[in-house]
């Protein structure tokens, strides 16, 4: 038994929680603010590391590697629509074999290769003639086919490498602090505040300056950039393991086998046709009407279980129905907002590519890089956070009376209306570039510049900015609250999965376009000329589709019921 001047020292240690040693977790020597410097500088290296190359990636497939403007795009989309689905892979790894630690330090490991083998493709590529003979004529030559399956092996070992690492990194940064203590309960919330903050610098800085060393001096150079940041990331996070809290994995069986199993008893007893809902009440021991909510009531039936398979422990329970009813409840969410996610694509392929055919001198001999223009996205981001939490909502509190401003599915639903009327002004624009264009003769010189100042392209960014504190932030926040405790790192992923999936989508839409618009030797919205091109159309049809996207999500977020940890934020 321990009492007397023993107590503190129980009352000194983390529930559920161990140290480095294993031996239970001390408050005062463990986690808090001394391990999460090492975890935010950590995740600042990695995602400079990453937008480093996914900013500037459509104009090396344009460049070095002389591909097509469409064939970029969806080969970028594609990419970076599998990076943020194997996330969801990453998570399961994590909590459900390797544990976090582990699978940040292992991914880190991936990352690094796959950025060496990235720099070596760029190496190759600056060896290779970017013309060459045939016949009488001097055309544009290809890279070697060997040389392409390397490109993209070194890329999506970076993507494999993304999806266990993104996943993790801020969930263990989280794990560092005790949300059931009152002082590191407000810890945890100022953590997430300076990591968006701290990331947001990090990536403004990062684009600006590696796609600048990419566009004008080496891209060997600018992808070993990158390289070299995800070894100061692995040291950084390396360096913190004495002082981090590990969390205890409990006994019990595994959450996502928990879901699985309601999904998989309610098919078993489809066809068991129950003579009264008296029938599903006493399988469930009596609870249903008590606990049980309303929806997807076809869920039910796995309740039977505890009547017909007790002896073969199938049998499933209320919590574990509720479980998976809430999981359930998200997707007529997830499945909406995939259209805003085909509009936030278009930042990194189709406005880039802009960018390059206008004018963008300062001063004399100078040229700013096209992906560089993305910067003000994350600048948006980095200085209207704190103009959201210190004016938004306290103006939004007066008038909702809700201590946030207003609901998490409001907070997303104005982030697709601002994200419809962004992409069509990048229309206009794109309208304005053309008619420029047209009226200087450059219709049929691809290379020429557009006499038309870059910073038209400016307001379409800052609005995407304002998408993500909005849509972007308000799905990281709603996926990670009304998934079930145990799913989480699990709810960030699927918020990241929107992204991925309406990548794909952006693809998928791009390639159609291109067969249907682009036959009988007509010129595709895409045509690698975009003087000849018409992305004014394909904007206004991702404006039309996003807003019919936001108002089948207002119907879904009206009918939406949160679930009973606590009240709509």
């Amino acid at each position: 038994m321990v009492d007397g001047p023993e107590s503190p020292l129980l009352e000194d240690t983390v529930a559920g929680a161990v140290d480095h040693t294993g031996l239970p977790a001390k408050r005062s020597t463990s986690g808090g603010w001394s391990s999460s410097y090492f975890i935010i500088g950590t995740e600042v290296a990695e995602r400079s590391a990453y937008f480093g190359i996914e900013a500037n990636l459509v104009n090396y497939l344009t460049g070095p590697l002389r591909q097509s403007t469409a064939m970029a795009a969806k080969n970028v989309n594609t990419w970076f629509g599998i990076t943020t689905l194997l996330p969801l892979v990453g998570a399961f790894v994590a909590d459900s074999y390797m544990g976090r630690y582990r699978t940040i330090v292992i991914a880190s490991l991936l990352y690094i290769l796959g950025l060496g083998l990235l720099t070596m493709s760029a190496v190759l590529s600056s060896h290779n003639p970017s013309e060459c003979q045939n016949t009488r004529k001097i055309m544009s030559c290809p890279p070697p086919q060997c040389q392409v399956i390397f490109l993209f092996l070194s890329l999506y070992l970076v993507a494999v490498a993304e999806g266990g690492h993104k996943p993790c990194t801020q969930a263990f940064g989280a794990d560092q602090f005790d949300g059931r203590d009152s002082e590191e309960g407000k810890a945890k919330s100022s953590y997430f505040n300076w990591l968006n903050f701290c990331v947001g610098i990090s990536l403004s800085v990062s684009m600006l300056t590696l796609s600048y060393i990419q566009d004008k001096l080496s891209w060997v150079l600018g992808f070993g950039i990158p390289c070299i940041l995800m070894v100061v990331a692995l040291l950084l996070f390396l360096l913190g393991t004495n002082t981090y809290r590990y969390s205890v994995k409990r006994a019990d069986k595994n959450p996502f086998v928990r879901i699985s199993k309601v999904f998989v008893e309610a098919a078993r007893n489809w066809r068991l046709n129950p003579s009264s809902e008296k029938a599903i009440e006493e399988g469930a021991q009596g609870t249903l009407s008590h606990q049980c909510s309303p929806e997807f009531n076809f869920l039910n039936k796995a309740l039977l279980g505890t009547k017909f398979s007790e002896e073969d422990g199938k049998a499933c329970i209320v919590n574990e129905v509720e479980e998976a009813k809430a999981v359930l409840r998200l997707f007529p969410i997830w499945s909406t907002c995939l259209i805003y996610a085909m509009v936030l694509a278009q930042s990194s392929t189709f406005f880039t590519e802009q960018g390059m055919t206008m004018d963008r001198s300062i001063g004399s001999g100078f040229d700013i890089p096209s992906s560089s223009l993305k910067s003000f996205l994350t600048i948006t981001v980095v200085l209207f956070i704190p103009i959201y939490d210190l004016v938004f909502v306290p103006i939004a509190t007066v008038f909702t009376r809700k201590p946030s401003g207003i609901t998490m599915l409001q907070r997303i639903g104005i982030g697709m209306f601002l994200s419809t009327i962004s992409i069509a002004i990048a229309a206009l624009v794109e309208m304005k570039r053309l008619k420029i264009a047209q009226e200087h003769g450059l219709v049929d010189m691809p290379n020429a510049t557009v006499p038309m100042r870059v910073w038209w392209l400016v307001p379409q960014y800052v609005l995407f900015g304002l998408c993500n504190v909005f849509t972007t932030i308000g799905l990281q926040e709603f996926f990670y609250d009304q998934v079930p405790n145990e799913l989480r790192s699990i709810g960030v992923s699927l918020y990241l999965s929107i992204i991925g999936v309406g990548s794909f989508l952006s693809s998928f839409l791009i390639y159609f376009i291109e067969k249907a618009t682009g036959g009988d030797g007509q010129d595709s919205w895409f045509n690698d000329n975009l003087n000849k091109a018409h992305l004014d159309y394909f904007y206004w049809l991702l404006s039309g589709l996003n807003a019919v996207g936001l108002a089948t999500y207002m119907h879904f977020a009206k009918s939406y019921v949160y679930n009973r940890r606590g009240v709509p934020p």
